[in-house]
């Protein structure tokens, strides 16, 4: 089974209008989007949910107002002052506790549970493009990178089940946890990047990332008319780096009204965009046949 994971370094590169149109070409699929903090995948592929739950991780201390004595000791160790006092009533403020379990266990009543924290929802669904699995967090709730790791468990479960050979997914923009679980067991990494200084600063970081866990690497050069100074560096680096680069995409606003129609761009035959990322895509597999498939 092969893994293509669609990776940024930053925000607005384009990847996820770039992962749609490699779901509407890719065939035997699950796609899947580990961008759990902020997902839009959906917006193009529009899933149904087949299956829903809670995403636990983690835990949040709740005190008993039945058993509290009312003693402040749970005020007095909390290092992250999540604990309210209002007329004499003790509560924890979700928004403040880190989970680090001091008052739970300092509590002289025991008056204080320690629940897992729900911090978000995720689903397995059928979109147009075929199974699909997906998430989204809670504002402010942390662990995506656990969340990240369940995604791509229950994608690979959905592929073993239905006989697929190939996971497509978008991941989250820049380096950070979620990224590097979007890494584990990946086949390629496909880097979208744009001609401008920060665009080539955060693919030299993300690749630098690959590089690390040896996933092997190729570029998108999205927008690439934008500053050819800039497409000149970033092609450079692909060739100092030995990074295949797939090709060159220009800044077309034909990309926003595919959007505005809920469209991979690859859904209009006269495109010419879509055309070429057609030959980006033809690339890809050609790239995966000649790469061994993760077993594990």
């Amino acid at each position: 089974m092969h893994e293509v994971v669609v990776l940024s370094g930053k925000g607005g590169t384009g990847k996820t209008s770039l992962t749609a149109a490699f779901a509407h070409l890719a065939q035997n699929k699950v796609i899947c989007d580990l961008d759990v903090d902020a997902p839009d995948l959906h917006l193009i592929a529009a899933p149904s949910h087949v299956r829903s739950e809670r995403f636990l991780s983690g835990h949040l201390a709740e005190i008993d107002p039945r058993v509290c004595t009312r003693c402040g000791v749970c005020e007095e160790v909390c290092a992250f002052g999540a604990i309210d006092r209002a007329d004499g009533t003790f509560t924890v403020d979700p928004g403040h506790c880190e989970g680090c379990k001091a008052c739970v266990v300092l509590c002289p009543a025991q008056a204080i549970r320690f629940p897992e924290r729900d911090c978000g929802v995720w689903h397995q669904s059928e979109s147009r493009f075929g199974p699909m699995v997906h998430a989204q967090l809670d504002p402010g709730q942390e662990n995506s990178g656990k969340l990240v790791t369940l995604l791509k468990a229950e994608a690979r479960r959905e592929a073993s089940r239905r006989g697929l050979d190939l996971i497509l997914s978008d991941g989250a923009p820049g380096v950070g946890c979620p990224v590097i679980s979007s890494l584990s067991q990946a086949t390629l990494a496909v880097l979208v990047t744009e001609p401008t200084p920060s665009g080539r600063h955060d693919l030299e970081r993300v690749a630098e990332l690959c590089r690390h866990f040896r996933i092997p690497a190729a570029v998108v050069l999205n927008k690439a008319d934008l500053d050819e100074g800039q497409a000149t560096a970033i092609e450079t680096l692909c060739r100092t780096m030995d990074m295949p680069l797939l090709g060159r995409l220009p800044h077309d606003p034909e990309v926003v009204w595919a959007m505005v129609k809920g469209q991979a761009i690859t859904e209009n035959p006269d495109s010419a965009f879509g055309s070429e990322v057609r030959r980006i895509w033809s690339w890809i597999t050609d790239l995966l046949f000649n790469l061994p498939a993760r077993t594990s």
